[in-house]
């Protein structure tokens, strides 16, 4: 099958080009990730586990991106004059040590991605039931993505993406990677939706609510979904611009993961300051009572039971040990 669109080599450069500029964003929210994380946090209350997601979807990157480079070099300068067919076949040819590294890397990203997204949805609903069909779909999107990597390369020299033979696993895998990402994204919205409906009644107030976490997991499944889709669009159409997407689908994953975490840190510090509010009111209040003391009154003391359930606050500060913060419920 013959593909369409912009030249490949003019596309090489132009992916190389806003593959630089969305790492460049996502090494700033990296760092912003690992702030939110660590900063003033005893080292026994890190969570370890994101921290090291958060560096392993870097590093991936950074890798992807080096190939991407050193791919370009290649076939504008290197192999210009002497491969056969010039630029455009080489960027076209997938049996190419370079093409194969980063598809190696884009797989092993999505399978982190998306398995972050399955663990979060776990934590959310604490139920392995719920998590069976994103399960099954991760293990599609790994074996999918494996046969991908396997067949370029064992492919012969001048193949395409757009054959039969790569066509029908490279459609398995968007599918499947893009299903399991908004389903397990849709659960996870759906069930702290569910907590934040039942609560709201009893809210005493209306700044503490959990909606910017849904808002968070909702942009960044969209803006992750919609990369997917366009690239997978691409690919139907057989046009080049499909190896456009695709590189900019890998610093896209870590900005949509590093994007959650920073907003649930942002919207946690917001939900300090009615805190700190009332404990000045709380202490002018007992200045006051000190200048006008009064008659002390009868109340009925509330007894209070401590409760291990997962917060939906917590998303991205899971421990999978099973420790978690506990939280405190009155009881009267």
């Amino acid at each position: 099958m013959t593909s369409n669109g912009i030249p490949l080599d003019a596309g090489a450069l132009m992916s190389a080009v806003l593959e630089g500029i969305l790492y460049g964003f996502s090494v700033l929210m990296f760092m912003g990730t690992m702030w939110s994380l660590t900063y003033k946090r005893h080292v026994r209350d890190i969570n370890r586990p994101i921290v090291i997601v958060a560096i392993l979807l870097l590093l991936l990157s950074t890798a992807h991106i080096i190939v991407g480079i050193v791919r370009v070099e290649d076939g504008l300068v290197k192999y210009r004059d002497t491969y056969p067919g010039g630029p455009a076949a080489f960027f076209a040819d997938v049996s190419q040590e370079t093409y194969v590294v980063k598809d190696a890397l884009y797989i092993l990203q999505t399978l982190l991605a998306d398995g972050v997204v399955i663990y979060r949805c776990y934590m959310v609903w604490q139920s392995v039931w719920v998590i069976i069909l994103p399960g099954m779909l991760w293990c599609s999107v790994a074996v999918t993505g494996v046969s991908v990597v396997y067949s370029g390369s064992q492919s012969s020299s001048g193949a395409s993406i757009f054959t039969q033979e790569f066509s029908r696993w490279i459609i398995a895998f968007f599918i499947s990677t893009v299903v399991a990402n908004v389903l397990s994204s849709g659960l996870i919205a759906y069930r702290i939706w569910a907590i934040e409906h039942k609560i709201a009644t009893i809210r005493t107030s209306t700044k503490d609510t959990m909606m910017p976490i849904i808002h968070a997991l909702v942009d960044a499944a969209v803006l992750y979904s919609v990369t997917l889709i366009a690239a997978f669009i691409c690919f139907i159409c057989s046009s080049n611009g499909d190896f456009v997407m695709m590189d900019l689908v890998m610093p896209i994953i870590s900005i949509a993961f590093y994007m959650v975490l920073i907003r649930i840190a942002i919207n946690r510090h917001r939900s300090y300051l009615p805190t700190v509010g009332a404990i000045t009111e709380t202490r002018q209040s007992s200045d006051l009572q000190q200048q006008y003391p009064m008659q002390p009154l009868q109340f009925d003391i509330p007894r209070f039971t401590r409760s291990y359930n997962t917060s939906a606050s917590e998303i991205g500060n899971e421990h999978p040990s099973g420790r978690r913060s506990p939280t405190w419920t009155s009881v009267k």
